[in-house]
């Protein structure tokens, strides 16, 4: 059977993509920030996956604010970058996975999850960031993601979004659903987003350095108990954009500890601020 090996989160701040993009990774203000994922770009090398399903939420791209779903699974052959106003990032595109997507999409839904079913999207920053964080600059001609990429959409955008625990739910579904997949896949789950900001109004820019430890904290230890964090409390202490946060417990609701198994090994975690007024976040667990 298939089988989720590990778990990521990772902040998708665009400021990062552009860095990348521009030959900016080594100038002072971004150097930080990079090394923060030196360990992650070989980590991953070392722990390659077949597929990666990828959490993250459309900024207005692939869907509009006259059309926003809840939950939306990318089933398409490939996702092409999106041009979010300065043209599509450099970097190749992303071939999908159907089968395992349109098997996912059958499961989660008849365990009572309704996902839109998305088979023909462009992919913006949020999960073309992670990728180049984790994967390392591509060249977008000749170059390739080292594995197939399920994109899965989640909106964080316009209220009313998921709770923390409706995402934690759906993780476990998720789980299950890759585990009646017949064929021996190696799966990794990313949940990004996050960590706390704030764009607009009189809170612009806010960071809160000890909600975000905190967070990370109770995402490895006390998923379940995360889980029940009322919106409000992200908001409030997170700022507007903090909201994204709920993404990761998809994440996290897939590991297997969360189904009875053993708790999951810390194989790296790294916070840092600022980066573009926001704060960066960064873990990654593996299943024991």
């Amino acid at each position: 059977m298939a089988r989720i090996t590990a778990s990521a989160y990772t902040s998708h701040i665009p400021a990062i993509g552009a860095a990348l993009d521009l030959g900016k990774t080594h100038e002072p203000y971004w150097q930080p920030v990079f090394r923060g994922y030196e360990f992650s770009r070989q980590w991953l090398k070392d722990h390659r996956p077949d597929v990666i399903f990828l959490v993250f939420n459309d900024h207005a791209t692939a869907f509009s604010l006259d059309m926003i779903p809840t939950f939306a699974i990318g089933t398409a052959a490939e996702f092409q970058p999106a041009d979010e106003g300065w043209g599509p990032r450099p970097v190749p595109k992303v071939i999908g996975h159907p089968e395992l997507a349109s098997h996912i999409a059958q499961s989660v839904i008849q365990q009572d999850f309704d996902l839109t079913i998305v088979n023909k999207m462009d992919v913006d920053h949020g999960l073309t960031v992670p990728l180049s964080l984790m994967c390392g600059a591509q060249d977008p001609v000749n170059g390739a993601w080292p594995c197939p990429v399920i994109p899965f959409a989640v909106n964080v955008v316009q209220y009313p979004v998921p709770s923390g625990q409706r995402c934690f739910n759906l993780g476990q579904a998720i789980r299950r659903a890759v585990e009646s997949f017949d064929a021996d896949l190696n799966v990794q789950i990313w949940g990004t987003g996050g960590m706390s900001h704030q764009l607009q109004g009189p809170r612009a820019g806010l960071i809160n350095k000890e909600f975000d430890s905190a967070f990370l904290d109770q995402l490895i230890a006390e998923p379940a108990a995360l889980a029940k964090k009322p919106h409000i409390d992200y908001v409030r202490e997170a700022g507007s954009e903090g909201i994204e946060l709920v993404m990761w417990l998809i994440a996290r609701g897939a590991m297997t500890d969360v189904a009875g198994g053993k708790p999951p090994h810390v194989a790296h975690r790294f916070y840092h601020v600022p980066a573009s007024n926001t704060a960066v976040g960064h873990l990654i667990l593996e299943n024991s």
